[in-house]
């Protein structure tokens, strides 16, 4: 490989990485935000609710899993 190539494949995991951060904001820091200041009870825990933060949270995870395999691929 050669450095732009190496350096592509950085940006790409990067971007990954990026993106699994803002899965995880969306998924488990909003609904927490949420929570502690309820509107007048317009936030509720409920099974819809873990359920999005479960799929959000796994969403997270894959992202960064993809991005470490990219990153595993590089060559001195």
């Amino acid at each position: 490989m050669s450095l732009i190539e190496n350096e592509r494949t950085k940006l790409l995991a990067n971007a990954l990485d990026r993106a699994s951060t803002a899965c995880l904001v969306a998924g488990l820091i909003a609904p927490l935000a949420a929570f502690a200041n309820p509107l007048d009870g317009a936030y509720r825990f409920g099974f819809g609710s873990v359920l999005g933060t479960v799929i959000w949270i796994s969403a997270a995870l894959a992202l960064h899993l993809m991005a470490r395999r990219i990153l595993g691929e590089l060559r001195p």
